[in-house]
């Protein structure tokens, strides 16, 4: 067991995060909040429109406090504004992928019981094919150019009102606020569904006003509040973002510029040349895409002083062609929805590469064996955690809550860790993704990261295959870099693993693709990939 350090964590600061947001709000004013789409809001322009929305759902609706609201956007102002509206008027948060199929939306709002939402328009035609089979009783539908210069949208037949005219009604009435402490559930964070229907995490006020101190104490070294911007180009909906961009940075008085659409990357790059931007969050594969460009090499990047990296491995090819590009480390993290998210995360400036650092502040970590017994140090086990970050449970899935905490009361991640003599921690795989041969654990991660390491790589998948003789066998799958032929590449690829790995680990098959599945936050699925 591991208690990060002795210093304790002061969760009175904040009594909610009403409270850290109207004191952020009251402290940093007329400093800029969020930018998106070439506008900004400054926080006093948020906190007031977010205060209008409050009391439009208070005045216009039939909801009550505790009672659920989906948000269905991407990187838009509109979203922190609706987020902040909704838990100023005392209800719950519920995130959505904007990407979600049919099915995916009807499971989530029957489960959630959310009776409002807030959606893209471009999104309404899809909505309005499900609507009747959930509870959703109003629709909010907003353009992503609404607060830049207000659009006409789609005329579908859903009782729906648009975002703007739901602003001008709040403006026109009075804000109740309600109060809320640190054990008011906040949001349900739906987990990602990878191994069947997806489950909503309770967090509390408490667990992500927790999380984003805990950050706070991690960051500060490179955190200068009221002063810093920091890019989001991965989805707010996600809550690796929401945390980052809608919690720690608001205490912080970040201005934190929305992407909404990180896959265009020559857009993306067009807005960073706009920002002297201090800070950046992404993962791996968003990492590499960015370096290849010219475009993006040739940016100022003189301010940038933190990058994060969270939601799959950091492989340090990544990790170093970026340091390469921009003269920034990146401090790799780690967490789930279910822990709001971060339980540990790499030290800025002193971070060892390969690992995912120490715990946070007041996070107790263990890695436990299949009896739920702590393993001897430099033994894999699963990792398991209990902190102030940590969810109360499952929504509605009390046996599901059961099976993910342990007798001790230390959630269960499924992640299987090593605990280093310096107090980091190192993840080498998924308990599923787990390979074995000829009776050997294979972990996926790392023969990724020895296939990421050769010049010709640019992206990589590894999986286990049936195979007659040793039960396993260890298939990857390879996106090369443009200029690179595959006839070519095979035999240096395979003397580089032959050079770097056990035998048992060795790739026995070897498959070129033109690129590999990812969810919508940009992992590599690569359970797409067995299928």
């Amino acid at each position: 067991m591991l208690n990060n350090d002795n210093n304790q964590l002061d969760l009175n600061e904040y009594a909610s995060l009403i409270d850290l947001f109207t004191k952020a709000c009251k402290r940093f004013g007329d400093k800029p909040a969020f930018a998106c789409l070439g506008k900004s809001h400054s926080f006093n322009e948020i906190d007031k429109l977010s205060t209008d929305f409050a009391a439009f759902l208070q005045h216009h609706t039939q909801l009550q406090p505790g009672d659920k609201v989906a948000i269905q956007l991407p990187n838009l102002t509109q979203f922190v504004i609706a987020a902040y509206g909704v838990l100023k008027a005392g209800m719950v948060l519920v995130n959505t992928n904007p990407l979600y199929t049919e099915r995916e939306l009807i499971h989530q709002f029957k489960d959630s019981g959310a009776k409002v939402l807030v959606v893209l328009s471009d999104l309404l035609p899809t909505l309005a094919k499900v609507v009747a089979e959930t509870p959703i009783e109003l629709v909010i539908s907003t353009h992503a150019l609404d607060l830049v210069s207000p659009q006409i949208q789609p005329k579908t037949g859903l009782k729906n009102i648009e975002f703007l005219k739901a602003l001008n009604l709040g403006s026109q009435e009075s804000w109740q606020p309600v109060a809320a402490n640190h054990s008011t559930l906040a949001a349900l964070q739906y987990t990602g569904g990878t191994t069947g229907l997806s489950k909503g995490a309770m967090l509390s006020h408490g667990n992500l006003i927790a999380n984003a101190l805990q950050c706070r104490d991690r960051l500060a070294n490179v955190i200068t509040p009221g002063e810093d911007i920091f890019v989001a180009p991965l989805p707010i909906y996600h809550i690796y973002a929401f945390l980052v961009n809608l919690v720690l940075f608001v205490e912080q008085g970040a201005c934190s510029v929305l992407i909404p659409n990180p896959r265009d990357i020559p857009s993306l790059i067009k807005t960073l040349a706009k920002y002297p931007f201090t800070g950046f969050a992404g993962l791996n594969t968003l990492f590499v895409a960015l370096c290849h460009q010219e475009e993006f090499r040739a940016l100022d990047f003189s301010h940038l002083k933190l990058t994060i990296s969270g939601g799959t491995a950091l492989t340090e090819a990544a990790a170093g062609l970026w340091q390469q590009t921009t003269g920034c480390t990146i401090s790799e993290g780690y967490g789930l929805s279910e822990t709001s998210p971060v339980i540990t995360l790499n030290q800025p400036g002193a971070e060892r590469l390969g690992t995912i650092g120490r715990p946070v502040l007041a996070t107790e970590v263990q890695i436990l064996d299949e009896d739920e017994t702590p393993v001897p140090m430099g033994q894999a086990g699963e990792l398991a955690v209990r902190g102030p970050q940590v969810m109360s449970g499952y929504w509605q899935q009390a046996g599901e809550t059961e099976r993910v905490f342990s007798k001790d009361g230390f959630f269960k991640t499924g992640d299987i860790a090593i605990a280093e003599p310096d107090g980091c921690y190192r993840i080498v795989d998924r308990k599923k993704d787990m390979i074995i041969v000829s009776g050997f654990n294979v972990y996926p991660n790392e023969v990724e990261n020895v296939l990421a390491s050769h010049p010709a790589v640019l992206e990589c998948a590894v999986i286990g295959v049936a195979d007659e003789r040793s039960g396993e066998a260890v298939k990857a799958v390879i996106v090369l870099k443009p200029s690179v032929e595959a006839d070519d590449a095979r035999a240096a690829i395979t003397a580089h693993c032959q050079a770097n790995l056990a035998g048992y680990k060795q790739p026995r098959h070897i498959e070129f693709v033109a690129s590999l599945p990812k969810s919508t936050v940009g992992k590599i699925l690569r359970r797409a990939l067995r299928s």
